[in-house]
């Protein structure tokens, strides 16, 4: 199998992962900000107990730790967004707005890696904009602060994706996730008292065990798996393929949550026009790998 070709499996398996992790946001009923704080700080302690990544801290350069200690700012902002909207709104739509982030990334990627800027990657990120345009038309007006939120996390999606993309190639898998996800916890913590509500709160028995879930489950083994298969996809390949995290969250959401009563019919043709949209992007790029394998197309 080509690194490429494996690279893929490996997005979609963490995409099949992060559609549980709207279902698992809902289901908790902490706060976003203990909620994130308790998701990030689980994941890191536990790789402080990881040798390996020890040495790789001990090789990192203080400029590259960081830079990944500024990409765990960014993490962390998006997750406290994401998880604001899912109180906000729920879950599908949280999901939904993270679809947004191939917009933003058709313009950060470049500037941030130096690659060539590609206008089909535009074009073929704003194609999602009418279904998110539809998706909105189809909430409840108690839900839109959800939904602006949610497109703030795509946002925040679109910088991390990129500079981890930038910078993986330098550092082990392991170690990034813990420099980013232990920045992420710290991050938090000083940002805690500048809520009104309490920001740090001991789960019950019933939240501890999915945030177990939510942290080894959905968040360790994907995040690992991502880093390593950025090192052969761009950041917008990988972005499109997590697309699908909405329609795995929308299905799941149905049975678990019952979230089809609060969503009207322009919800799910806002969802098809985001999927139609994940499908041409490769599609786009087949047709290159065609035509470079046939010596008709121009290096640039």
């Amino acid at each position: 199998m080509s690194p490429s070709r494996k690279a893929h499996l490996q997005i979609h398996f963490c995409v099949l992962l992060w559609g549980f992790t709207a279902i698992l946001g809902k289901l908790i009923v902490l706060p976003a900000l203990p909620l994130v704080w308790w998701r990030m700080l689980l994941v890191s302690g536990t790789l402080l107990l990881v040798p390996r990544v020890w040495r790789g801290l001990r090789a990192m350069p203080p400029r590259l730790l960081l830079s990944y200690a500024g990409i765990g700012v960014i993490v962390a902002l998006h997750w406290l967004t994401f998880y604001g909207a899912i109180k906000l709104a729920n879950a599908s739509v949280a999901a939904t707005c993270i679809a947004l982030c191939p917009v933003f990334l058709a313009l950060v990627e470049p500037w941030v890696t130096g690659r060539r800027f590609d206008p089909r990657e535009l074009l073929v990120g704003a194609a999602v904009v009418p279904g998110v345009a539809l998706v909105a038309g189809g909430l409840p007006g108690d839900m839109r602060l959800g939904l602006a939120v949610g497109v703030l996390s795509a946002v925040f999606v679109a910088f991390f994706s990129a500079w981890n993309k930038r910078l993986i190639e330098h550092a082990d898998a392991l170690t990034v996730t813990f420099v980013e996800l232990g920045t992420g916890a710290l991050f938090l913590t000083a940002l805690a008292p500048f809520f009104v509500a309490p920001a740090f709160v001991v789960p019950d028995l019933h939240d501890g065990v999915l945030l177990l879930v939510l942290a080894f489950g959905c968040t360790l083994l994907p995040f690992v798996l991502a880093l390593t298969a950025l090192r052969h996809l761009s950041a917008f390949a990988t972005q499109m393929v997590t697309n699908l995290e909405p329609v795995y969250a929308i299905v799941l959401a149905i049975p678990l949550l019952g979230e089809q009563r609060e969503l009207g019919w322009s919800f799910y043709i806002g969802v098809a026009i985001i999927l139609g949209a994940v499908f041409a992007h490769p599609l786009l790029h087949r047709k290159d790998k065609a035509k470079a394998e046939t010596g008709d197309l121009v290096a640039p």
